[in-house]
């Protein structure tokens, strides 16, 4: 994986806020470890679609996972595609409306589309999605039948060709801006988690798990 200040490929080159640039596996493993939300794109039928899943890193891929059904996951094998991830920690106001702006942890990943065909790989990496966002989780849940796992498909994308933006802290004015009596600053925005609510079908005496109450995001 490229260094902090290598762009791997033209595709993750930034054409501009050069310091806002990251290449290094620590930087792209903290923005896609932080947020399980993400959009793929590709094209479908010769006309771009982005949609919205869930994805988990494990090493140096990323996996997502849908419907087998899906127009999309079927004919996905060995297509281009790029997926992002994005985290929005704040609206940045500045004293001109062209310098207005936002704190932003983003990540890209380009690459070629991989099936997971072979069912013990597969279902190794549901256990890992687990795993990562509900530890221990997986082992108490009454095991993935048959149609199921064929129900399912999984892909994963490579990290060789991936970049991350950050943003962070006050407005940047033009200098002669900050004479002026207008207030600037940045408004926080973060993702929050609230207390498990139980399914009003759950078995008497049933309370939330661990990893239900201390599930984080962002």
């Amino acid at each position: 994986m490229a260094r902090k200040t290598d762009a791997p490929s033209e595709r993750t080159r930034l054409r501009r806020t050069h310091d806002r640039g990251h290449f290094d596996a620590a930087s792209i493993h903290a923005v896609l470890d932080a947020m399980p939300l993400c959009h793929v794109g590709y094209q479908l039928d010769g006309a771009p679609v982005v949609t919205p899943t869930m994805q988990w890193r494990e090493g140096d891929h990323v996996y997502w996972h849908g419907s087998s059904a899906s127009r999309f996951l079927r004919a996905a094998n060995a297509c281009q595609a790029c997926l992002t991830v994005t985290l929005w920690d704040g609206m940045v106001m500045a004293r001109s409306g062209f310098h207005h702006s936002a704190n932003y942890r983003s990540c890209m990943v380009f690459g070629e589309v991989e099936i997971v065909e072979d069912r013990g790989d597969k279902e190794a990496r549901l256990k890992a999605m687990f795993d990562l966002w509900f530890p221990g989780r997986w082992d108490g849940l009454r095991a993935m039948n048959d149609q199921e796992l064929k129900a399912t498909t999984v892909l994963r994308l490579p990290l060789d060709e991936t970049s991350v933006k950050i943003r962070t802290g006050p407005p940047v004015d033009d200098e002669e801006d900050y004479e002026l009596p207008i207030w600037a600053g940045v408004v926080p925005l973060t993702v929050t988690t609230g207390l498990p609510i139980n399914d009003p079908r759950n078995h008497d005496g049933l309370t939330a798990p661990d990893h239900a109450i201390n599930f984080k995001a962002g």
